[in-house]
């Protein structure tokens, strides 16, 4: 025995095998202390993704684990506990009790798959109160995105590398998750110890942490209260429409900052759910021809070369030009026209004739001055190129009017800060900074580029007066873009759709409608794209109408909420009040409409109990005009009320009403026509304008 000790200790080995190192794999212990990956936030600090805790499911199954302990720590009733835990998690009861039940008596524990995995915190506390034996939870970290539908083809997604396996690390999958997915993941960290069987630290054994290095913070210049305004008409006009496709782009051309992008169809990256039809970001990557809106650059290119005449004249209809013949719209055209009415009729013939007197090397020139045929340099991958087409004459032609040629929806807007920002062109771009979270340092930041001044500022001016005119004109073809606060500039577009062996689709349903415009149009502030492809119209509808949908709510609302003065000045008129008690409630709405007032109902139909303001008192235009009559009252929508209103409303309907915050009413908690039964207290939230521009 003495010899054998003496073996022992001199070699290390018992049988062959090295006892140090079975020593160290039963003794010592390593514990991951996982990274937190980096947050997405807007350019406010707002969350946009970010890692959440959730919680996984856990049951101890083998009755070793209750031995020399003073409880049970196992669990006793597999049937108990499956009828439990079928009332919290996804998996029949059946199912639950083959789990806890396993045919390998040796299993210490079980786990429940994907419906034990990602339990949240509210679920994971009612489970935790039914007191159920050897039911643990481990903590989990889940990519986490609070807005839903946000942006989705732009920001992507993360998900666990092996999602069968707890500790895998969170992976970028596509768009800016991907992307960053280096900098956002961050360095897990660790601890090193030795411990008993029990999993207790041994006396003077060391213990040694390695800190964890969270991921880097990415903040983009996505603005949330734009993105959602975005994202709110985009999803009402989809659903009412039908289209095949959408794509919209929100920029301030002062700096190439993208606050908003959107497109259709998308997916929610919390759910997955629309994943598997939506993958690639349609703003970088996909091309299409422009249509009526190239003509904006055609327009520009005139101009700057000193050919633009908007009083010269020539025959609209069609234009005969290298053996092809170049028509309008409505085929026949409208005579012999200014140019001007040419821009405003969205002519294509009309840009033919300025194509001859611009010259086409010129123009080909001008149209590479502006970015297209090229990347943007937007900081991000895949970004498709676009064509202009330059090898036949008529190529020339076709691209002064969008046809032909392809461009990106980026390259629209890049083009487009050329005219809203006074002749310098501004290289657009989504990222703002990269901050490492742990020390406060700016690892990289973005600022404005220019990356070129195709144009001159008296040009660029003269090109948003003219613009404006496509919106105020009667002849405009973007009339449907006007703002009763802001003056729009822009223009419409109507592109022929190539089919996939040649030729292209015709008929009201099968084009690519788009508008790229700005506002205010004498100093713009904001700039939008947006073109909805293929969308089911009704008989009597125009491709304006979705389109116009989409920009006129996001634009006008965006301008309000960036604090940005109306640009059309009115005086308003004053308004005597009439004494309407006793009437007809129908008749006196009638009376009131024609008087620029809104009028408010307090009560069903019938007749007039009282108003507000009284007889002889006036008002200004745009005022709410209260009128009560008995019966049944349904609350209005409150959106954009002052305080004075709420509070006269109050007054006159008897509904106590809880008003939070300052400003004009944003939100509500019943909805607009709900008759009030008074089961509920009605809250307004209200917020005040906010300047939050840069």
């Amino acid at each position: 025995m003495f010899f054998r000790i003496f073996y022992i200790q001199v070699t290390g080995q018992a049988e062959g095998q090295k006892l140090a190192a079975k020593a160290a794999a039963r003794y010592e212990k390593t514990r991951t202390i996982t990274a937190d990956r980096g947050d997405i936030l807007d350019r406010h600090g707002q969350v946009i993704a970010q890692d959440a805790i959730s919680y996984r499911l856990v049951a101890v199954v083998n009755p070793k684990a209750s031995k020399g302990t003073n409880r049970i720590m196992h669990v006793e009733n597999p049937k108990k506990t499956a009828a439990i835990l079928a009332k919290y998690i996804n998996l029949d009861e059946e199912e639950i009790y083959k789990i806890l039940t396993p045919e390998n008596k040796d299993t210490y524990q079980v786990e429940f798959g994907s419906a034990g995995r990602d339990v949240n915190h509210t679920t994971m506390k009612e489970i935790m109160k039914e007191k159920l034996p050897g039911i643990i939870f481990m903590e989990d970290k889940k990519r986490f995105y609070p807005n839903g539908i946000f942006a989705s083809n732009l920001i992507g997604i993360a998900r666990k590398q092996n999602d069968a396996t707890p500790e895998a690390p969170t992976v970028g999958k596509m768009g800016l998750e991907a992307i960053y997915n280096k900098e956002l993941s961050g360095v897990n960290g660790s601890v090193h110890y030795k411990s008993d069987l029990l999993g207790y630290l041994l006396p003077n054994s060391k213990k040694m942490v390695q800190t964890a290095k969270d991921g880097d913070n990415v903040y983009l210049t996505i603005d949330r209260t734009i993105q959602n305004f975005l994202e709110d008409s985009m999803s009402k006009v989809y659903k009412q429409y039908n289209p095949e496709s959408m794509v919209a782009v929100v920029a301030n051309p002062k700096t190439g900052e993208i606050l908003a992008v959107s497109q259709r169809p998308t997916f929610n990256p919390q759910t997955g759910e629309g994943l598997d039809n939506s993958w690639i970001n349609e703003m970088t990557e996909t091309t299409l021809e422009p249509g009526s809106t190239m003509k904006t650059f055609t327009l520009s290119t005139a101009i700057q070369e000193g050919k633009w005449n908007p009083n010269d004249t020539f025959q609209s209809g069609q234009y005969t030009v290298y053996d092809r013949t170049i028509r309008d719209a409505n085929q026949v055209g409208w005579g012999r026209i200014t140019y001007l009415e040419g821009i405003q009729r969205s002519s294509n013939v009309g840009m033919a004739n300025l194509l001859k007197k611009i010259g086409d090397k010129t123009f080909i020139n001008y149209m590479r001055k502006f970015g297209f045929g090229q990347k943007t340099g937007i900081d991000l991958p895949n970004e498709a190129t676009g064509k202009i087409l330059d090898e036949y004459p008529i190529n020339r032609v076709t691209t002064t009017y969008g046809q032909g040629s392809t461009v990106t929806p980026i390259q629209l807007i890049q083009a487009l800060t050329a005219v809203a920002n006074n002749g310098k062109m501004m290289q657009p771009y989504v990222i703002d900074k990269v901050v490492d979270p742990n020390t406060g340092k700016i690892i990289k930041e973005h600022k404005p580029i220019v990356k070129g001044n195709p144009i001159s500022a008296e040009t660029a001016k003269l090109v948003r007066e003219t613009l404006a005119t496509t919106v105020t004109s009667e002849k405009g073809t973007a009339q449907k873009f006007a703002s009763k606060e802001y003056e729009v500039a822009g223009k419409t577009g109507t592109a022929q759709i190539p089919k996939p062996n040649g030729g292209y689709y015709w008929g009201k349903n099968n084009f690519l409608y788009s508008f790229l415009g700005m506002a205010p149009a004498k100093d713009p502030k904001l700039i939008m794209y947006i073109a909805i492809k293929k969308p089911h119209l009704g008989l009597t509808e125009v491709g304006s109408e979705p389109t116009s949908k989409v920009f006129n709510t996001v634009m006008e609302s965006s301008l309000k909420y960036l604090n940005i003065k109306p640009s059309k000045t009115t005086t308003s008129k004053s308004i005597l009040m009439d004494d309407f008690v006793g009437q007809e409630s129908e008749k006196a709405i009638v009376n009131l409409e024609t008087k620029n007032v809104q009028p408010v109902v307090i009560g069903s139909k019938g007749k007039i109990t009282d108003q507000y303001p009284k007889k002889g008192q006036t008002v200004l235009a745009e005022s709410h005009i209260f009128v009560k009559t008995s019966g049944n009252i349904k609350i209005p929508d409150f959106k954009g009320w002052s305080l004075r209103d709420i509070l006269t409303y109050q007054s006159l309907s008897g509904i106590e009403i809880d008003v939070k915050g300052d400003g004009y009413v944003q939100e509500q908690n019943i909805k607009a026509d709900t008759v009030y039964d008074g089961s509920k207290k009605l809250v307004l939230t209200l917020e005040k304008p906010q300047q939050n521009y840069k």
